[in-house]
């Protein structure tokens, strides 16, 4: 008998709506012993079952719930069904031939929250965010092998106050570091065991082919870098000169190692430096200036804070355009809202005194999908923008 959390009357709305997301202050009471991790049934005040998900202790989610229908045989089985129907969306969306770095498992956009999956040619990579994700990694790992991956990897976060990091590779076996694989038919070094969360930033995979399209020929001004993504796509589309810039130098040598795999690597020049002083130390103008910064808004407590970053950061991105260019921005912090983006594109714009134009409105790759029923998902918003 699974143990039950029973919400308070009137606290069935989200749910029934099927927000993913069950908040302590809704809930009653538990009938039944329960640990951080534990499956668990979530009914109303009626004992009628609403769901089915992961408890955490101590914290505001106290459930996220994977499971709306009655049933309460979550085996081996279960789990392969669902990762084997996110497996049949990407193979509707994602051309192999051309590309085989792409996010198989993306939380609640595949009804699987806390978990993350990435492929890199032949190796998934999994991230366990929470407890009940984590007790269940090794299942994950025989299910993904059972459905043809080589090897496994799970880059699990380091345990709080223990400084203990407990990543692995499923049954010790590893491929040849780094990871070689395409996107795109670009060619790049993924390395699972050491690269910033699985190794490669997979959701910009659509704005760095918009980005490309538009490189031939230009001077391009790629800022936190990190591996060269965007980099890499200016380099084979013609660029004429890519300046790549991050704080990293673990970065810095990861872009140039993927700039090499490109056919004009000599037109790029990879700069060790926080990007905030390199905007306001550097006059060079460039064709296009890309912004991709990490989250400023870690919480929601941060969103006046990080809307400043974000603003000063725009506003001397803007001043690095050439009249005429493009500034491709983004932010990819979920508590900074499209609209609240927008408002601070437009206040960036004012104080650079440019007149600037929306062209495109960006977003996540389609293999980081967006249930319908959890917002909070649609995380990455940018713009292309073109600046007098």
């Amino acid at each position: 008998m699974l143990t039950k959390v029973v919400l308070k009357q009137g606290k069935e709305k989200s749910l029934i709506q099927k927000h993913p997301w069950l908040f302590s202050g809704a809930v009653d009471k538990i009938i039944g012993k329960v640990k951080d991790g534990d499956i668990v049934q979530i009914v109303d005040c009626k004992d009628s079952t609403l769901g089915f998900g992961f408890y955490t202790v101590g914290k505001s989610i106290i459930c996220r719930i994977f499971e709306w229908q009655n049933i309460n045989q979550f085996d081996q089985a279960y789990w392969k069904s669902k990762i084997g129907a996110a497996l049949n969306l990407r193979k509707q969306l994602i051309n192999f031939s051309e590309t085989n770095i792409y996010r198989l498992v993306h939380a609640e956009g595949d009804d699987l929250p806390g978990l993350v999956v990435d492929i890199y040619a032949g190796t998934a990579v999994l991230q366990c965010v929470i407890e009940g994700t984590q007790r269940l990694k090794v299942v994950f790992g025989e299910i993904l092998i059972e459905l043809g991956f080589e090897f496994v990897y799970f880059k699990d976060k380091i345990i709080q106050n223990t400084g203990i990091d407990t990543s692995d590779w499923h049954k010790n076996l590893k491929p040849s570091l780094p990871i070689w694989a395409i996107e795109n038919n670009n060619k790049f070094a993924i390395d699972p065991e050491k690269g910033q969360k699985t190794g490669f930033f997979i959701d910009q995979r659509e704005n760095r082919a918009l980005l490309g399209n538009l490189a031939k020929g230009k001077t391009v001004l790629n800022t936190f870098s990190y591996s060269g993504g965007f980099t890499v796509y200016a380099l084979n589309q013609e660029a004429e000169k890519v300046v790549s810039v991050d704080i990293s130098e673990e970065a810095a040598l990861l872009c140039n190692l993927n700039s090499n795999q490109s056919k004009f690597p000599e037109n790029n020049e990879t700069i060790v430096k926080d990007v905030f002083e390199y905007l306001k130390d550097e006059k060079e103008l460039f064709d296009i200036v890309i912004l991709d910064p990490p989250a400023f808004a870690k919480n929601a407590h941060h969103i006046t804070q990080a809307s400043r970053g974000y603003k000063e950061i725009n506003r001397k991105g803007m001043l690095r355009v050439k009249k005429g260019g493009y500034l491709l921005t983004f932010s990819c912090s979920h508590h900074i809202e499209k609209e609240l983006f927008k408002k601070i594109i437009f206040s960036a714009a004012l104080d650079a005194n440019k007149n600037v134009k929306i062209l495109k409105h960006l977003s996540q790759s389609e293999d980081h999908p967006i249930s319908i029923y959890h917002p909070e998902g649609d995380y990455l918003k940018g713009f292309l923008l073109w600046v007098e």
